[in-house]
């Protein structure tokens, strides 16, 4: 029997995050290990102890201690969804000031398939750096996808845009 894969999924403070445990239901039916990081913003959103209970990994919200080893296991691939402007913008510009994006700039910089799904209201996606800060991560391989992609209209369909998106990266 092989290992599941590890996906670490970065989840910042949208709506979507709200229904976060949907969608590591749906990760986990699909055969991944799932590793989650939270921003600090989305963090008192969450029931962090149920989602710890259904992943086996303790959710990260802070920077563990030098000296202290890693709680979560290499990944695979790495989803940030729900993702805000305000981590778009600063992912972009290489600000490592939370965990979250931490862990977003060193999976970049490691070279591991990074699956992004901002969600962002439309006054925010027409600000005049947003496009820009959009096309320096796909630029680096970061497959983001357009628009609102987790529409709340869409209710739990809205995760399907993420699973059948990692399914592609699905190690053989």
């Amino acid at each position: 029997m092989t290992e599941r894969p590890v996906l670490h999924l970065v989840v910042c403070a949208a709506g979507p995050a709200e229904h976060i445990d949907e969608l590591v239901d749906l990760l986990i039916a699909d055969g991944w290990q799932v590793c989650m990081i939270v921003s600090p913003t989305a963090a008192p959103w969450l029931d962090r102890a149920a989602l710890q209970d259904k992943t086996g990994y303790l959710v990260r919200v802070e920077w563990r201690m030098p000296g202290d080893p890693e709680p979560h296991p290499p990944a695979d691939v790495v989803v940030a969804a729900p993702l805000t402007f305000n981590t778009v913008t600063k992912w972009a510009l290489g600000i490592n000031d939370t965990l979250a994006l931490g862990v977003l700039n060193e999976s970049l910089g490691a070279g591991l398939p990074i699956l992004a799904f901002p969600h962002v209201k439309a006054e925010l996606a027409a600000h005049p750096a947003y496009a820009g800060h959009l096309a320096v991560l796909r630029g680096a391989g970061v497959v983001a996808a357009d628009g609102r992609a987790l529409s709340p209209a869409a209710g739990r369909e809205r995760w399907n845009v993420v699973i059948e998106a990692v399914q592609m990266y699905r190690p053989s």
